[in-house]
């Protein structure tokens, strides 16, 4: 296969979610002189957002979206020492968390696969995440962003408590908030006093890159 073939062949194999074809194309590109960052940016990254298209028809369910995000989390794995040695740098740094009280993660799981392959620093804290627990990984990750995920409408209220916490601890001005989860709205965001909302991973990706950008620039000026 040339370059263009292996490429388009990780893509077709991620958005079949093949976890064994991708990690052994990903192999065999590296072997070709291809580079880990343009296995990314020229296969994964679009393969797994058209996986995201498609889940918005409705072509594609969350079992669809999860070995998908399985496969390219494979190929990840060997890309990711590569990419540091290519001095690939850090667009930042992103804590996660599902909040206390809810243990859903597939989505915060595709998020953070997104955001990993998007050259984020993802940071993971899992699920049932109290605010002590955030206000800790601010304190020692120093993150740009945390991001808050809420599955079940009865936890969303924790939005507003960790936030509340957060500002208490004196660390908000810190730090971008980024809310999400399946019954999460912009409205909802905005009344819990969020930075930012994304109703799926692709989405979170873009607005996180968009947020940094801003407030980095901010900086500047």
């Amino acid at each position: 296969m040339n370059t263009e073939e292996i490429i388009k062949a990780l893509y077709d194999q991620t958005l079949a979610g093949n976890a064994p074809a991708v990690l052994e194309l990903t192999q065999e590109a590296l072997t070709m002189g291809i580079g880990p960052d343009s296995i990314l940016f020229d296969a994964l990254i679009p393969s797994l957002e058209e996986v995201g298209a498609r889940f918005e028809r409705g072509d594609y369910f969350v079992p669809e979206m999860l070995i998908a995000g399985k496969a390219m989390s494979g190929a990840l794995n060997v890309l990711r020492p590569l990419l540091a040695e290519t001095g690939a740098e850090s667009i930042g740094t992103f804590l996660m968390g599902t909040v206390k009280g809810d243990v859903h993660d597939i989505g915060k799981n595709l998020v953070n696969i997104m955001l990993e392959g998007a050259g984020f620093n993802v940071i993971d804290l899992g699920v049932q995440t109290p605010p002590e627990k955030f206000i800790a990984g601010i304190r020692e990750h120093k993150p740009d962003i945390v991001g808050m995920s809420a599955f079940l409408t009865t936890t969303m209220p924790m939005f507003k408590v960790n936030i509340h916490e957060i500002t208490k601890a004196g660390l908000r001005d810190e730090v971008i908030i980024m809310v999400g989860g399946a019954p999460v709205t912009q409205e909802y965001a905005d009344a819990v006093g969020a930075d930012g909302y994304a109703a799926d991973a692709s989405t979170a990706v873009r607005l996180a890159k968009e947020m940094i950008k801003q407030r980095r620039d901010k900086v500047l000026v």
